[in-house]
């Protein structure tokens, strides 16, 4: 089933995050820009991955304020540094996509910034099971009073998006619809055009814009 695909993909993509870290690959002073390259080169020995249906981003430090949208200038990751990584590779044509954040040093602000985005994403999937009927802006709210609920502010014009078979089932230019989006009233449950059940990914990204750090956490949400 779809639902299945994309799981297996999913835990696939855990996988090559588990690696990442295990191998040593998060460290300080590597570039940005290198630091993806190696993520990149591992992920296509480790499944031979070389299609990705987004840019790969590896964020730190201030950059971490970031969207995805924006393109900031390569930084070089520091000793006490935060940062997060957001891969969506493809397994034999199903998407994944997943974020997580990574802290290096020992500062507790960014150590608690970490656990707090994976207890608002887990926190946000139980909303979404207890709410049925959910529309996407009000997922979208419910993002922004998790991140205030923590004692941070949500850091993307966006908490998520659907997610299925490559090619990524999108319509050019629609940045509302698919997507858990302010403007976008519809249910998320609702099944596409096809009459299928969608799938959604949820995004979570905290920040603090005064210590210009913010961590980004990303999985399946109807799914697992």
């Amino acid at each position: 089933s779809r639902a299945d695909a994309l799981l297996q993909a999913q835990e696939k993509a855990n996988e090559l995050f588990h690696a990442i870290e295990s191998k040593g690959l998060i460290r300080p002073n590597i570039s940005e820009s290198k630091l993806n390259q190696e993520i990149y080169d591992l992920a296509k020995q480790m499944y031979g991955i070389s299609t990705y249906w987004h840019k790969r981003i590896v964020r730190a430090g201030r950059n971490t304020l970031a969207p995805y949208d924006e393109n900031p200038p390569d930084l070089t990751i520091g000793d006490d540094d935060i940062l997060f990584l957001d891969l969506g590779p493809v397994f034999e044509e199903w998407e994944a996509d997943f974020g997580r954040t990574f802290v290096v040093g020992s500062d507790p602000v960014k150590l608690k910034l970490r656990n707090d985005i994976e207890k608002g994403f887990a926190d946000g999937k139980h909303h979404f099971k207890s709410h049925p009927d959910i529309k996407a802006d009000e997922l979208y709210r419910h993002a922004h009073e998790l991140a205030a609920k923590y004692g941070w502010e949500f850091g993307g014009p966006i908490a998520g998006h659907l997610i299925g078979h490559f090619p990524h089932e999108r319509i050019p230019g629609d940045k509302v619809s698919l997507y858990v989006h302010p403007d976008n009233p519809s249910r998320m449950r609702d099944p596409g055009a096809d009459g299928q059940e969608r799938h959604w990914i949820l995004e979570i990204h905290f920040v603090d814009r005064a210590r210009q750090i913010g961590g980004f956490y990303e999985e399946l949400l109807t799914v697992g």
